[in-house]
């Protein structure tokens, strides 16, 4: 009977060993598992921190699409006007030139006057301005010069007299002031 109790024993010291055995490999199973799923989650940590910033490249540059697509539209839209106002500025000086000129019609001269200022009021509204002159220092970038004269009474390069006024849109001169500079 001892035999058999020390069989027994053994199978029994076996069983259990065994059974440590199918424990570490689970154990080792489940850590590697684990384990794996912790690189899973790293890659698809920077996977997602590399999309994040994709998306944001992408909004930054469809933002500065927006703003440069306004600003060709903006520019275009300025190019365009100036070059429709440069071909009405010289009815504008026709208009005011009959203004200026004698008649014995005042009803005549009246009408003359409020197309003049009907003409000036849709430039206004347009954006389009004179270039100040009489008085003003000479400047080569909205004046052009025609003439200079020596007069004691005005400063050095003083406009002392306009021959055609010039026009502005924005910053961009459509047309110089034509002008007579002192001294």
């Amino acid at each position: 009977m001892k035999n058999n109790k020390k069989g027994r024993d053994k199978m029994l010291d076996e069983k259990d060993k065994g059974e440590d055995t199918e424990e570490k490999v689970k154990d080792s199973k489940d850590s590697d598992e684990i384990i794996e799923l912790k690189k899973q989650i790293e890659s698809q940590k920077i996977e997602l921190s590399e999309t994040e910033d994709r998306l944001k490249r992408i909004a930054a540059e469809f933002d500065n699409y927006k703003k440069r697509s306004s600003k060709e539209r903006e520019t275009m839209h300025s190019s365009v006007l100036a070059d429709i106002v440069i071909k009405f500025l010289p009815i504008l000086d026709n208009l005011e030139k009959a203004v200026e000129s004698h008649t014995e019609d005042e009803s005549y001269k009246q009408g003359i006057e409020l197309v003049l200022k009907q003409f000036k009021d849709v430039l206004t509204a347009n954006g389009v301005k004179e270039i100040e002159t009489v008085g003003k220092t000479f400047d080569p970038e909205l004046h052009e010069a025609v003439s200079l004269v020596v007069d004691e009474n005005l400063g050095e390069k003083e406009i002392k007299e306009e021959y055609r006024k010039g026009y502005i849109i924005g910053n961009k001169v459509i047309r110089h002031s034509m002008v007579i500079v002192a001294n």
